[in-house]
């Protein structure tokens, strides 16, 4: 290696901190003092970034003195130092989307989205099971044998009829099929049979 190489002189060592530093161009900011303003001080709360040049003794007495949080009462302080864990940046809750935060759900009529939603999975009063348990439970269907079912058949009624309307109807096809309201005629006594049959069923399953 070639120690004499002009490329060592386009090197440039760092200053050592026993070297003394270079005076600067600027002199101290304190009013009659003459000396160069070598040392930085911060201006303070409300001037982050912009600092006073002073030399070595006025920037001691400076620092002595300083108080960032003059001004402030104590409550502030302490809003201050709470803030600052957060590097005094805004927070909000875990989930919570600030923008929509205070904004009122949509009608569900007006919503966004269009799907098919059978089990009322996306509605807004609740989620899946949640809404479901919220809805009045619906009534439990009559279980009838055969039989019955026929029976009520016969009597032109469904499953769910209960004992009133199964002894209003069998009292409205007697008197339409029996032969006295007819003149006598004896055409309708097979259908008359069944309907008494079929009432009879009825009456033994404990309906009427």
């Amino acid at each position: 290696m070639d120690l004499n190489s002009p490329l060592f002189d386009s090197i440039r060592i760092k200053r050592t901190c026993d070297e003394p530093k270079k005076a600067s161009a600027q002199g101290c900011d304190t009013p009659g003092c003459q000396n160069p303003g070598l040392y930085r001080a911060p201006k303070g709360r409300k001037a982050e970034g912009q600092y006073w040049r002073f030399c070595m003794d006025h920037v001691k007495a400076y620092n002595a003195t300083y108080n960032y949080f003059d001004g402030m009462n104590d409550a502030a302080v302490q809003a201050f130092q709470k803030d600052a864990i957060i590097g005094h940046r805004p927070t909000w809750a875990m989930g919570v989307n600030p923008a929509t935060a205070a904004a009122k759900p949509k009608p569900e009529a007006t919503r966004d989205w269009a799907y098919v939603d059978p089990l009322d999975i996306l509605r807004a009063e609740g989620v899946g099971e949640t809404a479901r348990r919220k809805r009045a439970p619906e009534p439990r269907r009559p279980r009838h044998s055969s039989a019955t079912l026929k029976a009520l058949d016969v009597l032109g009624l469904d499953e769910n009829a209960g004992s009133a309307a199964i002894k209003a109807q069998y009292k409205v096809l007697v008197k339409r099929f029996h032969p006295d309201a007819n003149g006598g005629d004896r055409s309708f006594e097979e259908r008359l049979r069944d309907i008494i049959r079929a009432h009879d069923a009825l009456r033994a399953a404990g309906l009427c």
